[in-house]
C-alpha cells in the first residue's frame, strides 16, 4: 500500500475534542484526508484498504454501520460506495465482515480505539477523518494464547506517533533503542496491489524490507510476548 503522498494531516486543536460519550481530553486533534479506493485505482486488486481511526472519533461514530454511513456521506442506506468493513479476529486469524445490508455475513461491530480495520470499496472516496488521540490510552498487543491464535494484532497507530518506520515501531513497542528484539516477531502492512502483506521482522533475513508508516494505515503486529499496555511514543 502506498498512499503516503496522498495525506494531509492538520493539527486542528491542542485542547479537548468532542467524542462519543462526551468531552474527552486529548493532546492533539486531527483532520486527515484519507483516500479509500476501489478496484483498479492506485493498483488496487480488490478495492480493499486498511484504516486507522482516531482513538476519539466524532460523536456517533461508534460502530461499523456508522463508519459505512460516514464514508458514504449519507444518513441511511442504500449504500453505493462501501462494499464492507472488516475487523480482524485474533482468536481465529480471520475476519468479521459487515456490509450494512440484509444478509451480511457478519454482524455490526463496535469500533475500538487502537484497532485497525479493512474497508472494501466499489467507488473512490476522499474520506475526511476528524478526531483526536488520547496520550494515555493503552493498546493490548497479545501474544499466542487463549484469545489469540498466532499472537497477531491489527493495530491502528495514533497519527502523531513518533515512529516513522516499521523498524522504529518495533523499537517503540519493545522499549529499546536497538536490537535484539524479544517481544515483536514482525510488523506487516497490507499491499493493495496483491491483497497480501509486506512483513518486516527487524532482523537479518527479514522476508520484507523496512517500510514507512503512513497516517491512516493500520498494521498487523505479531507478538511472541504480550505487551498489555502499549502507549505509542508521540509528539
Amino acid at each position: 500500500m502506498s498512499k503516503k503522498n496522498s495525506y494531509v494531516v492538520i493539527a486542528v486543536a491542542l485542547c479537548a475534542i468532542l467524542a462519543a460519550g462526551g468531552i474527552l481530553a486529548s493532546n492533539m486533534g486531527f483532520k486527515l484526508n484519507y483516500p479509500v479506493n476501489k478496484t483498479g485505482t492506485a493498483g488496487s486488486k480488490s478495492g480493499t484498504n486498511t484504516i486507522s481511526l482516531p482513538f476519539f472519533r466524532q460523536t456517533g461514530l461508534n460502530d461499523s454501520f456508522e463508519l459505512i454511513k460516514d464514508i458514504e456521506g449519507v444518513s441511511a442506506p442504500p449504500f453505493s460506495k462501501v462494499i464492507s468493513v472488516s475487523k480482524f479476529l485474533e482468536a481465529s486469524d480471520g475476519l468479521q465482515t459487515y456490509t450494512g445490508r440484509m444478509g451480511s455475513p457478519g454482524a455490526n461491530f463496535n469500533l475500538t480505539g487502537g484497532e485497525g480495520y479493512r474497508i472494501q470499496m466499489s467507488a473512490d472516496v476522499n474520506y475526511i477523518v476528524v478526531g483526536a488521540h488520547d496520550p494515555i490510552l493503552p493498546s493490548f498487543l497479545e501474544n499466542t494464547g487463549p484469545g489469540s491464535k498466532s499472537g497477531t494484532n491489527d493495530y491502528a497507530p495514533p497519527y502523531n506517533i513518533t515512529a516513522a518506520t516499521s523498524f522504529d515501531l518495533i523499537k517503540d513497542i519493545e522499549g529499546v533503542s536497538a536490537p535484539p528484539f524479544s517481544k515483536v516477531i514482525s510488523v506487516s502492512k497490507f499491499l493493495t496491489t496483491s491483497d497480501g502483506l509486506q512483513t518486516y521482522t527487524g532482523r537479518m533475513g527479514s522476508p520484507g524490507a523496512n517500510f514507512t508508516l503512513a497516517p491512516g494505515e493500520s498494521y498487523r503486529i505479531q507478538m511472541s510476548v504480550a505487551v498489555p499496555a502499549y502507549i505509542a511514543s508521540h509528539y
